[in-house]
């Protein structure tokens, strides 16, 4: 019995805990992006919702969302936000008006080339070899993905 109740308490600890590792490791994440995103007057959502943009242009907002992993109650006073910026328009598709396109402006696709040294600054700021960060990454997507299909079985 106290062998459990040992096991139990280890088990309850914050620093095994791999949620609070990536959630503290996200923080860490989104205040280093921090000073380069100010330069672009981006928060790190708008940020990724551009990155979308840059990959494929002229997105729906469910295509986004999915591309996010964001509803579009979260997703629309972002992009709301991006259009007053000038860096995006959203157009209602003429095929289908329930679709609403998201489409970069000139200025949104000039911030790109602003945008391009920030992978190399965070690169060198999280002091990882390019094969750390590939293993990373794929290893944190592997759990995503895992966890979202465990929510579908749900």
């Amino acid at each position: 019995m106290l062998n459990a109740k040992l096991n139990s308490d280890a088990a309850l600890q914050l620093d095994r805990q791999l949620c609070f590792a990536l959630y503290s490791a996200s923080h860490a994440m989104s205040k280093a992006y921090k000073p380069h995103l100010d330069t672009l007057g981006l928060t790190y959502p708008q940020y990724v919702a551009m990155l979308v943009l840059w990959e494929r242009d002229g997105l729906t907002v469910s295509e986004m969302g999915e591309r996010l992993y964001l509803d579009s109650g979260t997703l629309t006073p972002l992009l709301k936000r991006l259009e007053a910026a000038g860096y995006i328009s959203r157009l209602r598709d003429a095929a289908d008006e329930r679709r609403v396109l998201i489409q970069l402006t000139a200025a949104g696709r000039r911030l790109k080339a602003q945008a391009e040294p920030i992978p190399a600054c965070m690169f060198e700021t999280m002091q990882c070899s390019l094969s750390e960060i590939a293993s990373l990454t794929q290893q944190v997507q592997q759990l995503r993905d895992r966890l979202q299909a465990a929510q579908a079985r749900a």
